[in-house]
């Protein structure tokens, strides 16, 4: 059935997740009829607006995605319902903790039809405490406000419905937010094979297995001299798994650890990889584990929500146990002795899954009907 062109607000807790995850979803609304407005904090993202011009990005000012101070929180509700009120979305596309608990709760106050995306657990419920618990009360409560509630794997939809938190009959699941296979394609480029790269892409937080990956890297370095380890990304301050300081200058010091800092290019240190390594506690989808098999770059990541949907074991990389630096290095070593024909084999059956399962467009194709049919 086809829809009338309505308005649909789409909101996240930064401007990099609407630049990173969700241009695709934007993309599909607009080429199918829809007004697109977006809100979210403003960040250097925003940039993302000269390429999408027929999107209107309208700045949320109270969302502090880590914060844990109720009046803050009662103060981003408010600013919700008076959003709403004054652009009348026809349908509100909910992405991140917050939003998906007071952007649900707002539009429930106004009868807007809303849709929650659960883009993986986050800190708070990845670690138990007292925020874990109000973060389960909050979504047992706001979470049935929303006409339905999208997973990013099948984990987390399981997840949380044996926890009571959602009913099986108003939650599905797709494969994370897909990945731009025509920027993210392969070069051509050979790798040579005298020294081998493997590498950490991605915010340096505890979480995200970076103490993992280093400590692998010292195992595997003792029995193989032609090797190196990249670490690429940023500290995220906000976040409590954010690794410390004075842990990330003592790994660094190690001549065989190369820290590259952020980037805004990871497709060129992929491109410069033979392995892309992500040893993550638990992941909605793990977009860089995508992006390196899209790219033809085997991978070795963890048997855990999200990362294991993404790897056919020994084909087009390996699943290592979670926490589990000796299993990481032991994978890392069977790569190594692997010869050149067999990683280029494990690169091309990457890039066929992608095509198949992750291409951003297929992805968003699927979300436009969990939305409309």
């Amino acid at each position: 059935q086809q829809m009338n062109p309505k308005k649909i607000a789409i909101i996240a807790n930064t401007t990099w997740n609407i630049y990173n995850f969700r241009l695709n979803i934007i993309r599909k609304l607009i080429a199918e009829g829809h007004e697109v407005i977006v809100m979210a904090p403003v960040d250097k993202f925003i940039t993302y607006t000269e390429s999408i011009r027929e999107v209107t990005h309208i700045p949320i000012r109270h969302l502090h995605r880590d914060s844990v101070n109720p009046i803050q929180d009662l103060r981003l509700l408010f600013e919700l319902i008076h959003l709403y009120k004054k652009h009348k979305p026809d349908l509100i596309l909910h992405y991140t903790v917050k939003p998906n608990i007071y952007g649900g709760l707002a539009a429930r106050l106004l009868g807007i039809p809303s849709v929650g995306v659960i883009t993986g657990l986050g800190y708070s419920l990845m670690h138990e405490g007292w925020i874990n618990v109000i973060t389960r009360l909050l979504y047992k409560f706001f979470l049935p406000f929303h006409r339905k509630v999208i997973f990013e794997n099948t984990d987390d939809k399981a997840l949380f419905e044996k926890a009571g938190l959602v009913s099986a009959s108003k939650s599905v699941a797709i494969k994370g937010c897909g990945v731009d296979t025509t920027y993210y394609s392969p070069n051509g480029v050979v790798r040579s094979l005298e020294i081998i790269t493997f590498t950490f892409i991605g915010r340096l937080l505890y979480d995200k297995g970076v103490r993992e990956f280093i400590e692998a890297a010292q195992m595997v370095k003792k029995q193989n001299k032609q090797v190196q380890f990249w670490l690429i990304g940023d500290l995220d301050k906000e976040n409590p798994s954010s690794v410390r300081n004075d842990d990330l200058v003592r790994w660094i010091r190690d001549p065989d650890i190369h820290y590259h800092g952020a980037t805004d290019n990871i497709r060129k240190f992929i491109e410069q990889s033979d392995c892309v390594v992500l040893p993550s506690y638990r992941e909605g989808m793990p977009r860089v584990i995508m992006e390196a098999m899209a790219m033809e770059r085997p991978v070795i990541t963890t048997d855990t929500a999200g990362c294991r949907e993404t790897v056919d074991e020994s084909v087009s990389g390996y699943l290592v146990p979670v926490k589990d630096s000796a299993a990481l290095a032991g994978a890392m070593i069977n790569f190594i002795k692997l010869d050149h024909a067999s990683r280029i084999e494990m690169g091309k059956h990457g890039r066929a899954k992608v095509l198949s399962e992750f291409d951003d467009r297929i992805i968003a194709d699927q979300l436009y009907r969990i939305l409309f049919l």
